[in-house]
């Protein structure tokens, strides 16, 4: 039998996921150190994987690929409107985050061969399960990352791998999101679709607390973990 060469990662030595829930909605600038410090941690081997689930105020974050043509409104009339803008290290271009949307930022090891394609896909399974569970179908695109259904988007993802190996970022579900809220930007950049919510689409109201159970299970399910609760919470 050889030496193993380094620490073994802990998700090696076990199939729980740590879960952050912090109550009420957690500003994004203080959601992004949080969960940058786990990223940290995770890759020097000193947590385990963690799901941060949390609800924003009302926030505009702008991926690497964001144009100048995607933000429609000025920052002082966003600014004016209540929400915040703020720069993000994930791909994509813009999104909206704010009350009524469930956002998920799994903090996970890949591995020393991460597959990322297969990572999002797979977040778009966990999305999809969950959205069945509460009685909306929801698809895949064959062209762009997300969760959809028909060529509106219900579910925006957008991630970055930290030292080539630990996610960050994730997912932000539209559940019942004030909608008119993306009027300021090209949602993703992408001029030709637009957005939805679970709520719009099922003719009821679907709430954050009605999915957050959903997601989870269904997290579980598709990456194989079981999720424990964590003793700390989110800043």
């Amino acid at each position: 039998m050889g030496l193993r060469r380094g620490p073994r990662p802990l998700s090696a030595l076990s199939n729980e996921t740590e879960l952050r829930r912090p109550s009420g909605v957690v500003p994004y600038a203080d959601a992004s150190a949080e969960m940058h410090a786990l990223a940290e941690r995770r890759a020097a081997y000193d947590v385990a994987d963690t799901l941060i689930l949390v609800e924003h105020p009302p926030v505009y974050t702008a991926g690497r690929r964001t144009q100048p043509e995607h933000l429609l409104w000025t920052e002082e009339r966003i600014r004016a409107s209540g929400a915040a803008l703020h720069d993000a290290d994930r791909g994509g271009s813009l999104t909206f985050h704010g009350p009524g949307q469930l956002v998920a930022y799994p903090i996970l090891d890949l591995g020393r061969r991460p597959d990322v394609t297969a990572y999002l896909r797979k977040l778009e399974e966990v999305v999809i399960r969950a959205g069945a569970d509460a009685g909306v179908e929801l698809h895949r695109s064959d062209v762009q990352t997300g969760v959809w259904s028909g060529d509106r988007k219900v579910c925006a993802i957008g991630v970055k791998l930290m030292r080539w190996r630990v996610t960050l970022h994730g997912f932000g579900l539209n559940c019942e999101t004030d909608l008119s809220w993306f009027d300021a930007i090209v949602p993703c950049g992408l001029k030709d679709t637009g957005v939805t919510s679970l709520s719009e689409l099922a003719g009821r109201r679907i709430t954050v607390a009605e999915m957050r159970p959903l997601v989870e299970r269904r997290f579980e399910e598709v990456f194989r973990t079981r999720l424990v609760d964590a003793s700390v919470p989110v800043a």
